[in-house]
């Protein structure tokens, strides 16, 4: 049953995870989207109010008029709406999620090919890798304030010595997992400790009748900016742990960043396009750069197996019991599961021969599976399944 309540956790956090990022993102793209298509006003009376930008727009059956002042308003209104929650509810539900499916399974961080962890050591070098790259990059943006492009290439080259570092120490599909959630939490902090306190500071000065800061101003547009940037490249992190060719690869930390900076270039070409220059240059070196990558990780073409013995059959069988059955069964044994994941049953033979090209896909292609390979299926028995796949598809081939 704790593997059943377990899952149950995983779905709605999953979806609480989903909403609030759609509502944080969201926001974010539509106020820079709104900053890039400001014009000045015309009226002089705006002018004089001190405006500095407006725009008229159409949704819903109505019609709105979104305007920006240079600095704040003469009067500070009554009513006034805070953007926050989006992302701390994002925040707080993703590692809630990070947590139920990373930390209280045993063994979905740690590879021992990659290095033979304890789970708890695992846990709290994930939990500092990720409190130190957040610290970093804070560093970071305090040093090269003003310093123009290297504010942007310094943290890019951070979140590739992060994304290295993790992969050296984790398993590939945590590693990638930790990398975006460290970026999030640079996207949280930003919110948290820079945007949401100066605009509290901008408020206080003008309930205190003086000129607010025009430094909190300029530094949380650059957070801002910095998250509208950082959305894609941790969406894709979130998703890439249902796509195991892209981590089964040697150096796949170099993938990650790869898509990353795909989705950077493509970020970039609409935040452009927002102010009138289609670069359409950015979106032509995104589509390239996927497609090195979709060649990079391409599956090795696979040798015609070996003949197959009578024997192989009841091996495979007694293979994927030691290896596959503890987690796809009716009754999973695997701690952490209620129920065989994917739906995949794996204990009688009936369901391995109807299965056959999932097991070879998973198991020689890819080689995703058993996942981290906790229960340690060797090469030999991997050939083992290649040869009697090949057997089964030549033997439905000839009929």
């Amino acid at each position: 049953m704790d593997g059943y309540w377990l899952d149950w956790a995983g779905l709605l956090l999953r979806w609480l995870h989903v909403v609030a990022a759609i509502a944080w993102i969201g926001a974010s793209f539509y106020f820079v989207w709104l900053d890039n298509h400001l014009t000045p006003p015309q009226s002089p009376a705006l002018q004089a109010k001190g405006v500095s930008g407006e725009l008229w727009a159409i949704h819903g059956g109505g019609f709105y008029n979104p305007q920006k002042y240079r600095l704040a308003p003469p009067v500070l209104p009554e009513k006034l709406h805070w953007f926050r929650w989006e992302a701390y509810t994002t925040w707080l539900s993703g590692m809630a999620l990070l947590a139920a499916l990373y930390f209280v399974r045993p063994g979905y961080l740690v590879d021992p090919a990659v290095a033979a962890l304890p789970q708890r050591e695992a846990i709290l070098l994930a939990l500092g890798g990720m409190l130190l790259g957040t610290l970093l990059y804070e560093a970071v943006c305090r040093l090269l304030a003003g310093r123009g492009g290297l504010q942007a290439i310094v943290p890019a080259g951070l979140v590739g010595a992060i994304s290295f570092s993790f992969s050296q120490v984790f398993a590939a599909r945590a590693a990638f997992l930790l990398t975006g959630a460290t970026l999030a939490c640079w996207m949280a902090w930003n919110v948290l400790w820079v945007i949401i306190p100066g605009q509290r500071r901008m408020v206080a000065a003008m309930a205190a009748r003086q000129e607010p800061a025009a430094e909190d101003g300029l530094r949380g547009k650059q957070r801002s900016v910095h998250n509208n940037y950082l959305a894609l490249p941790v969406v894709l992190a979130m998703i890439s742990n249902h796509y195991a060719f892209l981590y089964q690869q040697a150096q796949s930390w170099l993938v990650l960043c790869g898509l990353m900076s795909a989705g950077v270039l493509i970020r970039h070409f609409f935040n452009r396009r927002h102010h009138g220059v289609s670069d359409w240059r950015l979106p032509a070196g995104a589509c390239l750069l996927l497609a090195l990558l979709a060649w990079r990780v391409a599956p090795e073409p696979v040798s015609a197996p070996s003949p197959v013995s009578e024997g192989d059959a009841v091996r495979v069988q007694r293979v994927l019991a030691e290896r596959c059955v503890s987690c796809h069964a009716a009754r999973p044994t695997q701690a952490g599961f209620s129920s065989p994941p994917a739906g995949l049953r794996l204990d009688d033979q009936g369901a391995i021969a109807a299965n056959a090209a999932r097991i070879h896909q998973q198991v020689v292609l890819s080689r995703t599976m058993p996942l981290a390979n906790l229960t340690q299926m060797t090469e030999e028995e991997r050939q083992l399944i290649a040869r009697w796949f090949g057997a089964q598809a030549g033997a439905e081939g000839g009929r």
